[in-house]
């Protein structure tokens, strides 16, 4: 009978150091993994910083302009081609088309609702208590 309980106790270690060894290697591979995602972060944001400099180099506005002159064949400014706030034409109003459809079809004249036969009955009044 003693032999049976050693050997159990010495199986339920055996499989409990098992376990703890398997529980460490994986909790290493997740520190690694984890590990690799911040390099990775990093390097992406870098590649990012470098982008935003390539961008802000690309950006500059007398490349810009060189490049829209050499490109685009812009002719110069007419003073023909200014207007004054005078020459332009007014807003047009803004008009409510839902309202405008209500209107026509008739529904935005006052409805009549019909009166509760037993409103008077309900009316509720305050009186003081009687002692």
């Amino acid at each position: 009978m003693i032999r049976l309980l050693h050997i159990i106790a010495i199986s339920a270690l055996i499989a409990s150091a098992g376990y703890a060894y398997s529980v460490k290697y994986e909790t290493l591979y997740y520190v690694e993994q984890v590990a690799k995602l911040k390099s990775q972060v990093s390097r992406e944001r870098e590649a990012i910083a470098v982008l935003q400099a390539e961008w802000q180099y690309l950006d500059r506005p007398d490349r810009l302009q060189d490049a829209a002159d050499k490109h685009l064949d812009l002719q110069a400014l007419k003073i023909q081609q200014l207007a004054r706030l005078s020459d332009l034409p007014n807003r047009p109003s803004r008009e409510d088309e839902i309202g405008r459809k209500l209107e026509a079809l008739g529904l935005l004249e006052p409805t009549s609702t019909p009166k509760d036969r037993n409103s008077d009955a309900r009316t509720p009044t305050t009186q003081t208590p009687k002692r």
